[in-house]
């Protein structure tokens, strides 16, 4: 489905040191650019960026910590579905619920037990969806004890090869962005490490990486965010997360046609903008990270 390929690419009538003298003065205009951009919105901004075809990167403020927010439930589903592969779960498992286990934003949850049901239950597949699709809460707190509570998903991080991304709450505590608060953090850097490892290696099986992919396509929380900075041909998905402290994150993967996939995490911190007026600024960023990537790579199409 998706290859971790190089691709060699070059640009008719640039030698090779030109090329990169093209590069590195693209890529000094865009960090100019996001700069001037955190600048205007207030907070800080960190992106990172991957064409896992080429392996092309983009960089800005990459290794800075951000409060994680939703995003960790896109870990939560690849550390579920790898359990599910070594047959040590079951995505028809059922998983019983109360009353006791709503916490805010329950779309999904909630609504099972809005006549007053002292119980319900949903499958881990269907808790996957609810936690990814429309980022239920309770769905995502459900499923954490699966892998061993936010310290088991820690260790999870840890076997991918990940030493910075941290798991320490569940919902929603962990949406509070404290000041210099290194729980449930991550960098942009290592979170895009971490989605290349669960959605283009062998990882999990091609088809639970599949199903992955099917959930992140069809969230509907991101629409706004760096997915509507791509052209509308290209096949994408997400997951979106936002907190206290204008904590406004987005991830997200897109397909170019005929193309290695792309990868895209954003977060963000401090800005006292509304959460529409940040979302749109994703959408900037997305346009200009992709733009910047075609222009590296002239058989980029779309």
């Amino acid at each position: 489905m998706m290859s971790l390929r190089r691709r060699g690419f070059c640009l008719a009538g640039l030698s090779l040191p030109s090329l990169a003298l093209a590069q590195s003065s693209q890529s000094s205009d865009l960090q100019q650019r996001c700069a001037a951009l955190q600048e205007r919105v207030g907070g800080r901004i960190g992106v990172f960026a991957l064409h896992t075809g080429s392996r092309q990167q983009f960089a800005f403020q990459a290794e800075q910590r951000f409060a994680m927010c939703s995003t960790f439930k896109l870990l939560l589903a690849g550390a579920v579905l790898a359990k599910v592969d070594s047959g040590r779960l079951d995505l028809n498992q059922r998983v019983r619920f109360g009353p006791r286990d709503l916490v805010p934003h329950a779309p999904v949850t909630g609504e099972l037990l809005k006549a007053g049901s002292v119980s319900a239950s949903l499958s881990v597949g269907e808790l996957c969806a609810a936690m990814l699709e429309v980022s239920d809460n309770p769905a995502a707190n459900l499923l954490l004890p699966l892998v061993g509570g936010p310290a088991g998903l820690t260790r999870v991080l840890r076997e991918l090869g990940d030493q910075v991304t941290r798991l320490d709450r569940i919902e929603p505590a962990l949406n509070s962005n404290l000041p210099d608060d290194p729980r449930d953090t991550t960098t942009a850097a290592s979170f895009g490490e971490l989605m290349e490892r669960l959605l283009c290696s062998d990882y999990l099986s091609g088809e639970l990486r599949q199903q992955l992919l099917v959930w992140m396509n069809a969230s509907d929380t991101g629409l706004q965010r760096l997915r509507a900075g791509a052209p509308q041909d290209w096949p994408a998905g997400d997951k979106t997360g936002s907190g206290s402290n204008g904590a406004v994150n987005d991830v997200a993967i897109f397909f170019p046609p005929k193309q290695a996939p792309i990868l895209m995490a954003v977060f963000m911190s401090g800005s006292t903008q509304s959460v529409a007026a940040l979302s749109s600024v994703h959408a900037e960023l997305a346009t200009w990270v992709l733009n910047h990537f075609q222009a590296q790579n002239p058989g980029l199409t779309g």
